[in-house]
């Protein structure tokens, strides 16, 4: 490949970021179609317990996938990985497409989520190897900005669909979803392994020519080939095992972990996976609110990319507070508007569900991807983004399953449970999220005094 430095880094940012894409887009993909008249039709008109588990099946996959990426990830590699994932992907979405009967389309949505698990645990681990620091936030903000093009595109997907007077009307939006992955499957060829892990598994002049076609600063490239080659040979004297990082890592685990946890509980996909149901709720109907959706979903994208420049300027945790605050706020106008049923207040929820979005798009979106491989050392950093990564399937699937439930039969006083996610989010993240704008991975251990002690975060965190 001819292209080298930042021409080469964004490239491969971008394309493995495809493998993200296809998550947002099946995470769309299903808000755009289960209110469509023919697709109701064609599985015997749904109960919203049938649509809770045909959406939320695809985090089961995930999670199961998500959990044992960390051991295989390290084996095959992080590009190799990509293209197992993006098959998976593939085989799971043609299933989908071809589905007659409900339990044909949730095999096919299991399928997908082992794919997606795959993709989602190791692209984030992936951008962060291939980064350097300076500029490690943004290019894993680009990341994210993909996953919520790919959701974009979804539901866009569904709403020109929806002209289609047939079962094209959803088959149509699950069958692109097979193409960009096929996209991903043959173009990851063109991936760079990560130095890292090349360095990690003995092939140290192939970790140095990785770095050296990466970044065009042949002496920055020397310095940070020295310094993987130190923190490899020195976690390779610790042993890696699961129970080995939970003994040693808790406290940095366990802040990996409450990242991804509240990333869901916070509320985005009670307006993801339902985002047309929401609309539905607050007295939009049918192709009207799958096009309020798609509104939304375009304002949700371009509020990703501020925090290309924002994640290392003001950094993660001032992103995390600000965002938590205003997500709040909004979830709670949207419960109270709701509660009335004039024009107004239907009108009025859908600039409050914009505004959450934009705010979630621009911090609890991005952050929670970067910040889990950031604070992990070489040595545990595949299995605990997996750990971390398996904690957003598992709550993903918990909000997916009883949303449509909660929606029937809580109304518009669901809304205040993930208002009250968002307090609890921001004051979790005062109290415990050390900063990690600007600071090498090699040297995230000095930001963790003590790893056995969480004292030693909240002193980190009250010196900011």
């Amino acid at each position: 490949m001819k292209l080298q430095g930042d021409a080469l880094l964004y490239f491969v940012t971008a394309f493995a970021s495809l493998g993200v894409f296809l998550f947002g887009y099946d995470q769309g993909v299903v808000s755009g179609i289960i209110t469509g008249d023919y697709f109701k039709q064609n599985f015997d008109y749904p109960s919203p317990a049938q649509i809770g588990t045909m959406v939320a099946v695809l985090e089961l996959g995930a999670l199961a996938s998500s959990l044992l990426v960390g051991r295989l990830g390290e084996r095959w590699g992080r590009k190799r990985t990509i293209t197992y994932g993006a098959i998976v992907f593939v085989v799971g979405g043609f299933v989908q497409t071809v589905a007659n009967k409900l339990r044909t389309m949730i095999c096919g949505r299991v399928v997908s989520g082992l794919g997606v698990g795959l993709l989602s645990t190791t692209v984030p681990v992936y951008q962060s190897e291939i980064s350097p620091p300076y500029n490690r936030g943004r290019l894993s903000c680009v990341q994210f900005s993909m996953n919520i093009l790919g959701y974009a595109v979804s539901v866009w997907a569904g709403y020109f669909s929806s002209y289609f007077t047939s079962n094209l009307s959803w088959r149509v939006p699950l069958f692109l979803q097979c193409l960009i992955g096929l996209l991903l499957c043959f173009g990851s060829y063109y991936l760079v392994e990560t130095p890292r892990w090349l360095v990690s598994n003995n092939m140290l002049e192939e970790g140095r020519r990785t770095l050296h076609i990466l970044h065009k600063n042949a002496e920055f490239a020397e310095s940070e080939f020295e310094d993987i080659v130190e923190a490899v040979a020195e976690h390779r004297r610790e042993p890696h095992s699961y129970i080995y990082m939970w003994r040693n890592y808790k406290s940095r685990v366990l802040i990996a972990m409450s990242a991804q946890m509240f990333a869901q509980l916070n509320g985005i996909n009670i307006i993801s996976y339902y985002a047309p149901l929401v609309f539905e709720q607050a007295g939009w109907k049918g192709r009207s609110a799958i096009l309020m959706a798609g509104i939304n979903a375009l304002v949700y994208l371009a509020a990703t990319l501020p925090p290309w420049v924002l994640v290392d300027s003001l950094g993660r945790r001032k992103l995390l507070i600000g965002g938590g605050m205003v997500m709040s706020a909004s979830l709670v106008a949207v419960a109270v508007l709701m509660r009335s049923s004039s024009d107004f207040s239907a009108n009025m929820v859908i600039v409050a569900v914009i505004l959450y979005n934009a705010f979630f798009g621009a911090s609890w979106g991005p952050v929670p991807w970067l910040y889990p491989p950031e604070i992990l050392p070489l040595q545990i950093r595949a299995k605990g983004v997996s750990l971390s990564t398996a904690t957003n399937w598992l709550f993903n699937f918990i909000v997916g399953e009883v949303t449509p439930s909660l929606q029937q039969s809580m109304k518009w006083t669901m809304y205040l449970i993930p208002a009250g996610f968002c307090i609890i989010s921001i004051l979790t993240v005062y109290r415990y999220y050390p900063e990690t704008a600007g600071v090498q991975l090699e040297d995230m251990d000095e930001l963790f005094t003590s790893p056995h002690d969480l004292d030693a975060l909240r002193a980190t965190s009250d010196e900011e």
